[in-house]
């Protein structure tokens, strides 16, 4: 059951990958995280009587996390038994997040799962629920500050790594020349400092030549879109790639492109592996994308807000700032892979991906 509270370098191997997601999942196991039905609670006025875990999302222009977190998460806790998940995404408001955390304890949750909006803000979201001895789970981005039970993410810098090191390589195969633009995530992520230190690992020793850089506020498209068109005005003819951030941001670059009539278009980054960024990848608009397996870090978060209900122990492969931690793995998809990841692994099916517009491209590049 859901509620909705008012405000309310290519493909490692399809195989390893989920290889290792399984391996995550079996040492929470192994660690005692047993996974089924709740006990017997207290009915209190007005509710089912089931066990309440809260998810709290931090916006929706990231498509992720409406289309794949929150309907993996819901599914599987409905999987597990009989529990109630308290939904809210906070639209990129951190004063709106901070109502919904407390709508949700004052309702009597069990465990908080937190993806922050503003990790620093987000302190008090946790010290409050440690007021009251609920659990907070820390999902895809860390809190700053806390007592958090579990922190279910990716390897963050490795995924600036992975897109910049396949982002030059297709700028170097190409002879491009000119410079790049580096449009970065937002400054209150704090993934966004990760993706960027990874990138310029990698870009510094390139040789490439850094034409501007933008930390995108809220990881808006639109804002992406506004601030590329203006560097475009400047460095005419000069960019021959833009390392995106995410997909959205790189939709909103590559609008500005096709509005300044820019052709042919750089080469472009992005992460999430979205539905349209896959599509601006079989059209040829977009390079490349990181495929993070979302399914596996809502499942696996699922499960331990589950064990945490039942007062179970949690254990991680490691641990992040003295927190039990399991970081999943990502993978670089292009239009060589996109079958083999996304297609292969249920994300998306080849109809979804190949509408009419695409249709074309997609038997072009094979995928049909």
């Amino acid at each position: 059951m859901t509620t909705t509270l008012p405000g309310h370098a290519r493909r490692k191997s399809a195989i390893g990958l989920r290889g290792r997601i399984r391996a995550a999942l079996a040492l929470a196991v192994a660690a005692g995280l047993t996974l089924g039905a709740a006990g017997c609670l207290p009915v209190e006025p007005g509710s089912t009587g089931a066990p309440k875990i809260a998810l709290l999302l931090p916006e929706s222009k990231t498509a992720r996390y409406e289309a794949s977190d929150r309907p993996f998460f819901e599914a599987k806790i409905a999987s597990l038994g009989d529990y109630e998940v308290l939904y809210s995404n906070a639209d990129q408001d951190a004063a709106k997040q901070q109502s919904q955390a407390e709508a949700a304890l004052a309702s009597g949750v069990k465990v908080l799962v937190l993806d922050p909006v503003d990790s620093n803000s987000a302190v008090s979201i946790v010290a409050a629920a440690n007021a009251q001895d609920v659990p907070v789970i820390a999902y895809d981005r860390l809190v700053t500050g806390g007592k958090l039970a579990y922190y279910v993410s990716f390897d963050n810098e490795n995924i600036g790594v992975l897109q910049a090191t396949a982002f030059a390589a297709k700028l170097e195969e190409d002879g491009a020349t000119g410079g790049i633009l580096m449009l970065n995530g937002s400054p209150t992520d704090p993934n966004a400092p990760l993706f960027k230190a990874g990138a310029h690992s990698v870009i510094d020793e390139s040789g490439l030549t850094i034409l501007g850089e933008y930390d995108t506020p809220d990881w808006s498209p639109d804002k992406a879109q506004d601030w590329v068109a203006g560097q475009i005005t400047q460095f005419d003819g000069r960019i021959a790639g833009i390392y995106a951030g995410n997909d959205g941001t790189a939709g909103g670059a590559i609008s500005a492109l096709k509005a300044a009539n820019v052709s042919p278009l750089p080469i472009v980054s992005g992460q999430d592996a979205e539905l349209s960024g896959i599509q601006r990848i079989v059209a040829g608009d977009q390079y490349l994308t990181i495929y993070k397996t979302m399914r596996a870090q809502a499942e696996l978060a699922a499960e331990v807000a589950v064990a945490l209900t039942n007062g179970e122990s949690v254990t991680g492969e490691s641990v992040v700032d003295g927190t039990p931690t399991t970081l999943l793995d990502a993978v670089v998809v292009t239009r060589e892979n996109i079958m083999e990841t996304v297609v292969a692994d249920g994300v998306f099916t080849v109809e979804q991906i190949c509408t009419t517009e695409y249709a074309a491209a997609c038997a072009a590049a094979g995928i049909e």
